[in-house]
């Protein structure tokens, strides 16, 4: 399930940093994209404001942030299994993709919907 050792290390200082809910898979799924990814790693207090408990799609658009366009696929694809953000393609968002964030976007799909294995 997670790419590396590192990933799943980054993943659980993600759930202890927001004090995650166990049941949380629509946050555990944005973590887990975060956590696999580490130009989203670096950048996640961009993506998900921590204090208020809740994502931030508008630093996707307002340009202060530098995301790279697969960095853009992946969070749109995390908000959207966060809350249904936006409509997002799955061509759009797998398009371009190489191996390891391909496997990091289908992974996130499945700690969404089948949560009972990964808790």
């Amino acid at each position: 399930m997670f790419l590396n050792e590192m990933h799943q290390i980054r993943f659980n200082q993600l759930l202890r940093k927001d004090q995650t809910y166990t049941g949380d898979t629509e946050r555990k799924a944005v973590f887990f994209i975060i956590a696999g990814n580490n130009d989203l790693f670096l950048k996640s207090d961009f993506i998900y404001d921590f204090e208020e408990r809740v994502i931030l799609p508008e630093n996707l658009a307002n340009g202060k942030v530098d995301f790279s366009q697969t960095s853009k696929n992946l969070i749109r694809l995390a908000f959207n299994l966060y809350n249904s953000y936006e409509g997002v393609s799955v061509i759009d968002t797998f398009c371009g993709l190489d191996e390891t964030n391909f496997a990091l976007a289908l992974n996130a799909i499945k700690m969404r919907f089948y949560q009972y294995q990964y808790q």
